[in-house]
């Protein structure tokens, strides 16, 4: 509700910006060029906000509003695909703090030699689930690679996995008969002051093959409950694209939401583009998107959606 009224005071205050400026467009003359830049350089903060506002059109799915747990999984080739998987990371976690969303560690697992095997992350903020919910699929780099001494060209792959945060959960209940339980030791990046003590919790759904770790916590009934929790989640989830599977056969339709497909690649050699497989959407500045700027690609992934 308080989102809703924060959401209908923006529309009312850019409404009243807009119509003032009318206003002043309406008593200017050719000779007032400064006030005719003034003017101008407004028009282009009045778009700018009424496209953010626009984007709440798309947010409109039953978890969107909601927190998400997001998941970075490197792929095969070794060391390079780990070192992927970490830019990726920090790719993520940079937008995340241009949007002031809060993240906390669940799980990180660094990689043998660089990098990260793997590493998940709960995205606080409101609207993170609808807006990072498009980044699920394979992202595939493409690269010189600092790690041969040939300075040979690579490619690499390493998998993103989005889930909502979902609250209400309770239609979900789990039989202890399928879930093996394993405890380890806590290493790696989980937060701040994690122990070295068999803390850390991983839990296999039997069933269904679905993995959950956690090591964030300082005691292991808390990493068990977090975890528990994160699997509750993406079974809810798998249910319901079940579901829609099923409705889009009714319907005669297709649509591919299968997580192993590729939906974006990374060039950096021999030359430099970032291309989304989906919308088409392509940036040549590739350390720009690598620093947390890919709202053109979610923005255009929302829209396609309606």
């Amino acid at each position: 509700m308080n989102e809703l009224k924060k959401l209908t005071s923006e529309i009312l205050d850019l409404d009243k910006r807009i119509a003032s400026n009318i206003e002043v467009l309406l008593t200017i003359t050719a000779e007032d060029m400064d006030l005719t830049e003034m003017i101008e350089d407004e028009l282009i903060t009045i778009t700018t906000q009424l496209e953010q506002l626009s984007l709440n059109i798309y947010l409109n799915g039953p978890y969107d509003k909601n927190n998400c747990i997001l998941e970075v999984h490197s792929g095969a080739g070794g060391t390079e695909a780990c070192d992927w998987a970490l830019m990726l990371y920090r790719m993520y976690t940079r937008w995340c703090e241009k949007k002031g969303y809060k993240i906390e560690v669940l799980d990180y697992q660094d990689g043998e030699e660089a990098g990260i095997k793997g590493a998940t992350i709960l995205v606080k903020g409101h609207n993170a689930y609808g807006y990072l919910k498009n980044e699920k699929g394979v992202h595939r780099l493409v690269r010189l690679s600092p790690f041969d001494s040939n300075n040979r060209r690579h490619t690499s792959f390493a998998s993103i996995d989005i889930t909502p945060e979902i609250e209400q959960n309770n239609e979900i209940e789990l039989d202890e008969k399928d879930l093996k339980i394993d405890v380890y030791r806590s290493t790696g990046a989980g937060g701040q002051g994690v122990n070295t003590t068999d803390s850390a919790v991983r839990i296999t759904h039997l069933p269904t093959k679905i993995v959950v770790t956690c090591q964030n916590e300082r005691s292991q009934i808390q990493n068990k409950e977090q975890a528990l929790k994160v699997l509750k989640n993406k079974l809810l989830l798998l249910k319901i694209e079940e579901q829609e599977k099923e409705l889009n056969k009714i319907k005669g339709s297709q649509m591919n939401i299968e997580f192993g497909s590729q939906i974006r690649s990374y060039v950096m050699h021999p030359y430099s583009m970032v291309k989304d497989h989906r919308t088409n959407v392509e940036t040549s500045n590739v350390t720009k998107v690598l620093d947390g700027d890919i709202d053109l690609f979610i923005e255009e992934n929302l829209k396609k959606e309606i």
